[in-house]
């Protein structure tokens, strides 16, 4: 009896050890996802700047540089909890995607953003807190906090268009190295909201 009472404790030790090295597998596929796509909304914002460019659309074009630095942060945070847990990733795979007139890029923007804010990072952070994967959780957070905000510079931008006040849009934008968070001259603070990173690191544009 002793012996199998010790065999029962031997195997939960086991287990218990097991169950607190293991790798957080879902959140591990969900970062990949997220480092990929968010370097595909880098690339793609990048050349929404330039098409708005080219349309003499100066404060969308800056705006969307912003905006694309700040996506290329989220997928360095991703691809740094990554390499935390151990997985090296390639690449990073950037999807298809069209440039089309500034007013159809900045629908496609709302798009994609509200995608992210409802459903993506939602489920991934759901999944994170489930498998105690608390730099994913941070990481996917600050993504997240990010993206609400992107997506409400778009549809302001895309009602200025819309509106023929372009023009009215602010000229200066602000970026979090840190987080990706992401400020216009209106709103920018002396510290990053969600990492608090002083204004001072901010970069500018």
């Amino acid at each position: 009896m002793k012996n199998l009472s010790k065999l029962f404790i031997l195997i939960s030790a086991i287990g218990f050890l097991a169950s607190c090295t293991s790798k957080p597998v879902a959140s591990i596929d969900n970062l990949k996802a997220a480092y990929n796509g968010e370097s595909t909304a880098s690339a793609k914002y990048a050349a929404f700047a330039e098409k708005a460019k080219a349309e003499g659309l100066d404060t969308v074009a800056v705006m969307f540089l912003s905006t694309s630095k700040a996506e290329a942060i989220h997928a360095d945070n991703h691809k740094k909890v990554l390499g935390k847990l151990g997985v090296t990733v390639e690449g990073p795979e950037i999807g298809q995607f069209a440039v089309l007139s500034t007013a159809e890029n900045l629908a496609d923007a709302i798009n994609g953003e509200t995608y992210e804010i409802e459903t993506m990072y939602p489920g991934f952070i759901a999944k994170a807190n489930e498998e105690k994967a608390t730099d994913a959780v941070k990481s996917f957070t600050w993504a997240f906090d990010t993206e609400k905000k992107h997506q409400a510079f778009y549809n302001v931008a895309l009602t200025a268009l819309n509106g023929g006040s372009e023009k009215s849009l602010p000229a200066q934008w602000f970026v979090c190295p840190v987080c990706g968070n992401t400020y216009d001259s209106a709103t920018v603070a002396e510290a990053c909201d969600f990492c608090m990173t002083k204004k001072e690191k901010f970069l500018t544009f």
